[in-house]
C-alpha cells in the first residue's frame, strides 16, 4: 500500500487530457477548453511529444491583446518553454517544482511523450501532501505579479 509520503504523479495524475497540435489555431483550442472545462492545453507533435502549452492567459495576452484573430496558429500564441514531471516523481517533488517555477499545473511525460497532467488542485483535492500543495498555491499566489 502507498503511503501519502511516497505517492506520486502517476497515481494522481489526470490521463484523459485534451491536447491540441501546431495545426489548430486559437479558435479550435477556445472551443476545446470550453468544452473540457479547462484553462490550459498540452501542444503536441505528430508523436505526442510533448513541446508545450497553450493556456487561456496565452490567448487573451498573445492573441487578442496583440490582435492576432481567432484563426492564429497555436504557435503564435503557445508557451514554449514549459516545466515537466515525470509519472514516478513524488507528488511532494512535483509540489516543490510548482512552487519554485510558480505554475499550477504541470504536464507529466516520459520520454517525451505526454502521460497527464497534474494541478495543484488535484493534490489538494485528493489530500495528497495537502501542507506542500497548500504552500506552492500559496506561493505561486503570492508571486504572481498584480496587474
Amino acid at each position: 500500500m502507498t503511503t501519502l509520503e511516497n505517492r506520486t504523479l502517476r497515481e494522481i495524475m489526470t490521463r484523459d487530457v485534451a491536447t491540441v497540435t501546431l495545426q489548430d489555431n486559437v479558435y479550435e483550442v477556445a472551443v476545446k477548453m470550453r468544452d473540457w472545462n479547462v484553462g490550459v492545453i498540452p501542444v503536441v507533435d505528430e508523436k505526442n511529444d510533448c513541446i508545450g502549452v497553450i493556456t487561456d492567459r496565452d490567448i487573451v495576452i498573445r492573441g487578442l491583446a496583440e490582435k492576432h484573430e481567432g484563426s492564429a496558429k497555436v504557435e503564435q500564441v503557445m508557451t514554449r518553454d514549459i516545466v515537466f514531471g515525470q509519472p514516478g516523481m513524488t507528488v511532494d517533488d512535483a509540489a516543490k517544482l510548482m512552487a519554485k517555477y510558480q505554475i499550477r499545473r504541470l504536464p507529466v511525460v516520459e520520454h517525451g511523450k505526454l502521460e497527464g497532467i497534474v494541478a495543484i488542485a488535484d493534490m489538494a483535492v485528493r489530500q495528497v501532501h495537502h501542507d506542500e500543495a497548500s504552500e506552492a498555491l500559496y506561493e505561486i499566489s503570492e508571486s504572481a505579479p498584480r496587474h
